[in-house]
């Protein structure tokens, strides 16, 4: 029997296959991925170029390339399954439910309007608001998200705007129809150090007033250990592991996840040698037989080669998907 007093996440992902049919074959992008996240928490998905993590992004908004598209699975909205909705349906939740941000604000932005006329648009299409209204809402949203002379700026053109300030218009556009979860590609990979982190705190405090969802998308290990409730790590269009920043940062159960930790720079230990992971990225025209990993694992055995590892229970919230674990018997046995 169902409980009946379960609560159903905010956004649920299962078991997404997405495919681009390519002249050199079809590409198996995103290959099984399933998450969940819950009101006003954050989710970080990590991995290196290739790995599916932005196209995982797109599939959510279902914002894909024509050659793209969701072969399986489902995206549950409040336990509504969007892949059925119609186009009208999604440009209604793209707007008011889901907003996202794009990894680089200068190609994002239109470069012949202003930013106040781009702002404005999003508002309207997604509201009823008069053009006064639409504008006087953009110029509080600019103010918001910390522009200063907000007056000004409004009427200015992207080119006119630093790399920061591009990104804050860009999260005042994202925001300016009150969505519910905030999707981030790589939202910081444009900016200098100083400015990563006024739009990471940014972030969080809009988080915080507005009690908003985020997705952040990153291959950017330290601001995901900065925001993020839980953190998905990816590789090949499958999830390797999954669980809280402590659990992935100090307790990693996936031979990738530890690879990725060892090639980023200690703070706590500078003179640490840095190991880079060998080989070269998957290819996705041409996965192997079992973990997606195994051509350049240290560790991989020849089941690695031959079987998907299934996924298993470290410890309360952290799963990971690696042979390795069955090897040292690092897992818990579930009833």
């Amino acid at each position: 029997m169902a409980d009946k007093d379960k609560k159903v996440p905010l956004l649920e992902v299962r078991n997404l296959h997405t495919s681009f049919t390519t002249d050199n074959g079809v590409v198996q992008a995103v290959n099984g991925v399933s998450f969940t996240l819950e009101e006003g928490k954050t989710l970080g998905i990590v991995g290196e170029s290739g790995s599916g993590k932005s196209v995982t992004a797109y599939s959510i908004m279902q914002i894909l390339e024509q050659n793209g598209r969701i072969t399986e699975g489902q995206i549950l909205f409040q336990g509504e399954d969007i892949t059925k909705y119609s186009a009208k349906q999604m440009n209604v939740f793209r707007g008011q439910k889901c907003a996202m941000i794009f990894q680089d604000p200068m190609t994002s932005l239109n470069p012949v309007y202003t930013v106040g006329n781009q702002i404005e648009e999003a508002i309207r299409i997604h509201s009823k608001k008069t053009k006064a209204e639409a504008y006087d809402l953009a110029l509080e949203m600019l103010k918001l998200v910390g522009i200063n002379d907000a007056e000004r700026r409004i009427r200015q053109y992207p080119h006119e705007l630093s790399g920061g300030m591009r990104q804050r218009v860009m999260i005042a556009m994202a925001l300016a129809s009150e969505p519910w979860i905030l999707i981030a590609d790589e939202p910081t990979t444009a900016l200098d150090v100083t400015i990563q982190a006024q739009i990471l705190e940014l972030m969080q405090d809009l988080q915080k007033k507005l009690n908003m969802a985020i997705i952040i998308v990153t291959h950017d290990l330290g601001v995901i250990a900065q925001m993020a409730d839980e953190i998905v790590v990816m590789y090949g269009g499958r999830i390797c592991e999954r669980g809280t920043a402590d659990d992935i940062f100090y307790r990693p159960g996936h031979e990738y996840t530890k690879g990725l930790l060892h090639s980023i720079p200690r703070v706590d230990n500078m003179k640490e040698r840095l190991i880079p992971i060998g080989g070269n990225p998957i290819n996705l025209l041409n996965l192997p037989k079992g973990c997606a990993f195994c051509t350049r694992c240290e560790e991989a055995m020849k089941i690695c080669i031959d079987e998907v590892p299934q996924e298993l229970k470290i410890a309360d919230g952290h799963y990971a998907s690696c042979w390795m674990n069955v090897k040292n018997h690092t897992y818990v046995e579930e009833s």
